[in-house]
């Protein structure tokens, strides 16, 4: 598998996806990053199939229209999205790059259109959802504490402690952690009650 994550301005990472023997390709969150990911695609002769958005505020989904008219990629997102896209995904739906397998699952809370994605079982890609020692912001419109709490606590977290954690942002003391390395040192996933998260995340 060919993986690359890009961080060219700012805060946000973006993804590549890659089969390295038939060379389809996703990218994850383009944000700003569009230059680099153009770069990448084309150096590593790529045929980039998809162009998925974790959720459509404007900083993850910046370089949509640009990658899909320069590739012809399609742009893909979850059902509830408002934002311009070919395909509309929904929890357990499979996207398929090449032999990659790429599982959505639906993680309400930051947004009500937001979506992780399961690569191979090995790499999950969890956009504003989880971030390396936090968790995404509950407070903007259609965000919902009891949404992320179940989207964290019944979803993310019993997956594979193996399972390596890919952010949207660079938040964290490094740009990526695994499900266990977070289960163990992530403040916001420490066991609590939906009373005490809803608690905890309604603080200033």
């Amino acid at each position: 598998m060919f993986f690359k994550q890009i961080q060219q301005h700012g805060d946000n990472f973006s993804y590549i996806i890659a089969d390295e023997v038939t060379k389809e390709a996703a990218v994850v969150d383009s944000s700003y990053n569009a230059d680099e990911i153009i770069k990448v695609v084309k150096n590593e002769k790529l045929y980039l199939k998809y162009v998925i958005s974790t959720h459509g505020h404007s900083d993850h989904t910046a370089g949509n229209t640009e990658l899909q008219s320069i590739f012809g990629a399609k742009l893909v997102a979850h059902k509830l999205s408002k934002i311009n896209c070919d395909v509309l995904v929904d929890d357990g739906d499979v996207l398929n790059v090449g032999k990659i397998s790429i599982k959505i699952i639906y993680t309400p809370g930051h947004t009500m259109d937001s979506i992780c994605m399961l690569v191979d079982n090995q790499k999950l890609l969890t956009g504003d959802t989880l971030f390396v020692g936090e968790c995404g912001r509950t407070d903007f419109p259609g965000g919902n504490s009891k949404s992320m709490y179940e989207s964290l606590f019944s979803k993310l977290l019993n997956l594979n402690e193996n399972v390596e954690v890919y952010p949207g942002h660079d938040y964290g003391l490094k740009p990526s952690s695994t499900i266990g390395e977070e289960k163990k040192s992530n403040y916001t996933l420490q066991p609590r009650s939906l009373k005490d998260f809803l608690e905890f995340m309604s603080q200033p």
